[in-house]
């Protein structure tokens, strides 16, 4: 099982919660950097440190862009992963509130390419519900989860055409994970066809404010 990090905390305001992190970066999937809901205006020094000392530790480095459902500029989206690599050298990008629907499957598969031509390495879509089976061909990893332990495990349903698919190309973002369930929430997205996860405990309104004890059992 290989763990998403999604850690969406400043290493300044956590500098334990980024080392534990950084002593771990071999057990990542990847790490979802996000300075400011993007890479902010500027480079800021305390993420590029952080990015560097987890890149040397063997981590892969995602750069976070908003989407926003398709409504946003694709050519924003393009400009904020320019960035990510041009200021903490990231390897691919977090696609984030990537539309799901058939029709808007073009437009994505046009973003796609586009950020692959730019550079991107990884491309991961999250659009945080199992979209139509077409997105899960375009991305490296696709979120086809996230949201709340209490919906997992007593809402979570999972269409046909994800028995057919890699389960290393898909992943579950789960929150409000009581810590002793975190062990259990790992075992069941394998048992519900993604090989990859990220189980926190933060509860909204930034549940990736902290470290997953997936990662390293420990939890401040």
């Amino acid at each position: 099982m290989s763990l998403l990090i999604p850690l969406y905390v400043h290493p300044a305001e956590d500098p334990g919660a980024w080392h534990r992190l950084i002593t771990a970066a071999t057990r990542t999937y990847g790490v979802v950097l996000n300075p400011a809901s993007g890479p902010g205006d500027g480079p800021d020094p305390a993420f590029t440190a952080a990015a560097g000392a987890l890149r040397a530790a063997g981590a892969r480095l995602l750069g976070y862009a908003d989407t926003d459902y398709g409504v946003r500029d694709p050519a924003e989206v393009v400009e904020d992963l320019r960035r990510h690599r041009e200021w903490y050298a990231a390897d691919g990008c977090f696609l984030d509130r990537v539309t799901a629907t058939r029709e808007g499957l073009a437009a994505c598969r046009r973003l796609v390419r586009t950020v692959r031509r730019e550079g991107a390495g990884t491309v991961v879509l999250n659009p945080g519900v199992h979209p139509a089976p077409g997105y899960a061909r375009l991305a490296d990893l696709t979120v086809t989860f996230e949201g709340h332990w209490s919906t997992y495990v007593s809402a979570f349903s999972r269409p046909a055409w994800t028995v057919r698919h890699p389960p290393e190309q898909l992943c579950h973002l789960v929150y409000g994970v009581p810590e002793a369930l975190v062990p259990l929430a790992v075992r069941t997205a394998h048992e519900r066809g993604a090989a990859v996860c990220g189980p926190v405990t933060g509860e909204p309104p930034n549940p990736w404010d902290r470290l997953t004890p997936a990662l390293t059992g420990v939890e401040r």
